[in-house]
């Protein structure tokens, strides 16, 4: 009895997380995002982005708050992003024509992209270190790596001036030029992800966003938390593999995912044994910390 009991609670507890209406919450939190990130950028200078960085917390009034809620909202949209995608595609109650299918996964690169480029324009030790390792990267790109890195970084000739356009401009509006289809059909009510707002507000009070200063005699500087896998495959494998081609592999299936139930299944499979591969590099490179 007690066996049954628990098989209907988690049942049941697993319809009302299918239930939720992730896209509402993840459009909340981007809306959340993009207002704050608005409030720090009237106060943000890429020419001394850590100096400016921590002014804004210093001097700016309710600054820290406005920076922690900037970055607590798009770490929140990210992470809601990849959930809703995944309820998605575990209900498979819809399915899509290819063309809006792949606009529609190309928010998942946008958005990594405007919480990679985030991190770097802090100027901090973290950023410094991202910054860097996205740089030798996008120029291990065979033919075009350079003409890549020009477009997205260039941190050597410009420091973080394209970035910081890449982050404000051209990221946000490939985003919604991917997404914008989708949010004409969908809505998302206030009211009804008012814990997800409340919640947020007070970790950006309560919890100040992260900062590294430079530490002098450090042997090890880890990236962001999603970086940490790719981090870590650089230190065996080519920046190309690593860094390119890896992380390019669960994207390509996903665009390519198959309507057809057998091999639909055998490409999830794969994309989940990828997750697995990634997340015992990311386990590995935290060891290292």
């Amino acid at each position: 009895m007690l066996g049954r009991a628990g098989g209907q609670f988690a049942a049941g507890a697993g319809q009302r997380l299918l239930a939720y209406q992730w896209g509402g919450a993840t459009l909340v939190s981007l809306v959340l995002s993009i207002v704050s990130g608005i409030v720090v950028a009237l106060q943000y200078d890429y020419a001394t982005p850590f100096y400016s960085t921590s002014a804004i917390e210093l001097v700016t009034p309710y600054g820290s708050f406005w920076r922690g809620l900037h970055y607590y909202t798009s770490q929140a949209f990210f992470l809601l992003l990849l959930i809703h995608l995944a309820a998605i595609l575990w209900k498979n109650e819809e399915t899509l024509q290819r063309g809006p299918w792949i606009r529609l996964c190309a928010t998942l690169p946008c958005g990594l992209l405007l919480l990679f480029t985030g991190y770097v324009l802090r100027g901090d030790a973290t950023g410094e270190a991202a910054g860097a390792i996205a740089e030798h990267i996008c120029l291990s790109v065979p033919l075009v790596g350079s003409q890549l890195n020009d477009l997205l970084f260039d941190l050597t000739g410009s420091g973080l001036r394209k970035v910081y356009v890449q982050h404000l401009i051209g990221l946000v509006a490939l985003g919604f030029v991917a997404v914008w289809p989708h949010l004409r059909r969908y809505s998302a009510r206030w009211r009804s992800h008012l814990a997800l707002i409340l919640a947020l507000i007070l970790l950006a009070v309560v919890v100040p966003a992260p900062m590294e200063p430079s530490r002098f005699g450090l042997l090890f500087i880890a990236g962001p938390w999603f970086f940490l896998g790719l981090q870590e495959l650089l230190r065996s494998l080519p920046p190309f593999v690593a860094g390119v081609l890896i992380p390019a592999l669960p994207l390509v299936l996903l665009f390519w995912l198959p309507v057809a139930a057998r091999p639909r299944a055998w490409t999830l499979l794969a994309i989940a044994g990828w997750l697995l591969f990634y997340a015992v590099f990311t386990a590995i490179c935290l060891l290292r910390i």
